[in-house]
């Protein structure tokens, strides 16, 4: 895979063309996912890890919120603690999504937050059976044309949320309709259901339209749709077909070396050292030859059929995995050749070459324990309200080594006076409303003449 810097550089003095564009820009979205991967997991708050029986506590926990009578920031706190326990040690605690749903309408106090919650505590063990009433209340209540644009960003944007933790619990006919909404007249709904139909690009695409699949890359073809509870169990490296096969010195082990060559003793001087050395260099064997032309042969065949298909690629590398092993140098490549496949289109003939326009995107993402809000509360064009001192600080910040802004007044002489031009700007409106009307009495010669017109027309029909 070409480097970014390489890339741009040669996107730099070739012809512009948009595929050469979209190559650079998909290639900087790749790296930038693998570095993301490459990052130490950061616990937020790792005390949640210690607890000893998390089940037991969510129960307990739950089971008070159930009878709970204080006032709502303290509900709002124990929900916000049992649907991290939920989350961080994926437990099984059936009745809080019912619950938590009844508060799911625009007009609750921190909605946004209690959206978060849900998505939180939703994870894939849970059945996606008992998450369809929250589902349900954010698609009745927040997706619907009689609530602001800014309400039905915020339930999409929350329906993808929860759905990135738990795919089964949409359906195809109702992420049919969702979809419709990348026609709507705002920018913030259309956006949000865009980014709907890009998480279910590369988790389930078959329950999108054809039309909407957009061009599916190699990662997104080789991945299964899991099941509920099912997880991946892989019998090769994925990547290794791209190591050439399994060099003959890895193979060959001291046992089999060849014997004929002679022991040395250790008086011999360094010139029978160098004689010994360049007469093994010499030796050729007839299957040495014989190998050259067979991997001749294959190099030619490469040329004619030098993409395999997603079959050939899959046995290739179940035998390189069993028959080889790996070093740091191989995983490189595989690493390399598994970043390419996240933005390189699948090859449908062998005499296309590869396109680069699919999305890129790791299908195979990590689940994350905590949900970020902003990943919700995000609405294309809108500005926080809480901001505005923030903002005017910034504002007035600018403006203090600066000279102020406008157009200097131009004098010949600093001590002069200003011009009847200008003093009358200055005045007052009572004393120039008088010109005003005079000026607007005054009519041209072509005026008085239309009136003059009109008048003696009327003064012929009434005599």
């Amino acid at each position: 895979v070409p480097s970014i810097k390489e890339t741009a550089m040669a996107n730099k003095f070739n012809k512009k063309t948009k595929k050469r564009d979209k190559l650079l820009e998909n290639l900087k979205k790749a790296h930038k996912k693998k570095k993301k991967k490459e990052k130490a997991p950061s616990f937020n708050f790792s005390a949640l890890h210690l607890i000893h029986d998390p089940q037991e506590l969510a129960e307990r926990l739950f089971k008070k919120l159930e009878t709970l009578t204080e006032k709502f920031e303290v509900k709002l706190m124990m929900l916000e603690f049992t649907s991290r326990l939920i989350g961080t040690h994926q437990l099984i605690v059936l009745n809080y999504y019912p619950y938590i749903a009844r508060f799911l309408t625009p007009h609750q106090r921190e909605v946004v937050r209690l959206l978060q919650f849900s998505a939180q505590a939703s994870h894939d063990l849970v059945p996606p059976e008992s998450v369809e009433p929250v589902l349900k209340a954010i698609v009745n209540n927040f997706v619907t044309e009689r609530n602001s644009s800014e309400v039905m960003a915020v339930g999409l944007n929350a329906i993808r949320e929860l759905c990135s933790r738990i795919p089964l619990v949409m359906s195809d006919d109702l992420l049919q309709d969702l979809v419709q909404y990348k026609h709507y007249k705002d920018k913030g709904v259309m956006m949000a259901a865009k980014s709907l139909i890009q998480l279910f690009r590369i988790t389930n695409p078959e329950l999108l339209h054809k039309k909407d699949r957009g061009r599916p890359t190699e990662a997104v073809v080789t991945m299964k749709r899991k099941g509920f509870g099912e997880s991946d169990v892989f019998e090769s490296v994925p990547g290794a077909e791209v190591l050439e096969g399994v060099p003959e010195q890895e193979v060959v082990t001291r046992e089999e070396k060849p014997t004929n060559k002679r022991k040395r003793p250790l008086e011999e001087d360094e010139e029978e050292d160098e004689s010994d050395e360049s007469e093994w260099e010499d030796v050729s064997h007839s299957e040495d030859e014989s190998d050259e032309e067979d991997e001749e042969g294959e190099e030619g065949e490469g040329k004619e059929d030098k993409y395999l298909s997603l079959e050939e690629k899959e046995s290739k590398a179940k035998e390189i995995t069993a028959t080889r092993l790996l070093t740091d140098e191989d995983f490189k490549r595989i690493n390399a050749a598994q970043l390419k496949k996240q933005f390189q289109g699948v090859r449908k003939s062998g005499k296309k070459k590869p396109r680069v326009e699919a999305p890129v995107d790791d299908p195979v993402k990590g689940r994350a324990e905590l949900v970020n809000l902003d990943n919700i509360e995000m609405v294309y064009g809108k500005k926080n309200r809480n901001d505005k001192d923030a903002r005017m600080a910034s504002i007035m910040k600018g403006r203090e080594e600066r000279e102020k802004f406008g157009r200097k007044r131009q004098k010949l002489n600093e001590h002069a006076s200003t011009t009847n031009k200008q003093k009358n700007k200055k005045k007052n409106f009572s004393m120039v409303k008088h010109k005003i009307k005079s000026k607007a009495k005054k009519k041209s010669f072509r005026e008085k003449q239309l009136d003059l017109k009109k008048r003696l027309i009327k003064q012929q029909k009434f005599s």
